[in-house]
């Protein structure tokens, strides 16, 4: 049973485990032994809650296909049960990222004093920069 939040759980049974070879260099213990973990769990035949599995199909991410199938490799351990814990973990991490709920940003209006202050630093600007011009010489 995978623990999501709250009374919201998976059970292992909806999450397809399956033993492969890790890539890249190892030396002759990578080469015959399946330590990583390919995980697959199929959104739309899950248990989660509907508000769930809307938030995680609408959520782009390349680890989800668009069949509605997370698929998470997981390598980085030399052991096979510590890559699950690791896939387990990740797939987690990557539900409740996706409903989490932002709170809504509420647009405030400037303070007097900080327009008052914006309004006279460009006046120092502009100035400035007058100043830089050509210098006009009356001829009497």
């Amino acid at each position: 049973m995978l623990h999501i939040k709250g009374p919201v759980s998976i059970s292992e049974r909806e999450i397809v485990l399956q033993p492969i070879r890790a890539s890249g260099s190892g030396g002759q213990h990578v080469n015959k032994v399946s330590t990583a973990i390919h995980l697959r769990f199929d959104i739309n035949a899950s248990s989660l809650p509907q508000g769930y599995k809307d938030k995680l199909l609408a959520w782009d991410d390349q680890r989800i296909s668009d069949d509605g199938v997370v698929i998470i490799k997981a390598q980085s351990h030399r052991s096979r049960a510590k890559n699950k814990k690791d896939a387990f973990d990740r797939l987690r991490e990557l539900i409740l990222a996706a409903t989490v709920v932002h709170k809504k940003r509420v647009p405030t209006k400037p303070s007097r004093n900080s327009v008052k202050r914006r309004m006279d630093s460009k006046t120092k600007q502009s100035k400035t920069k007058s100043l830089r011009g050509r210098v006009k010489i009356d001829k009497d």
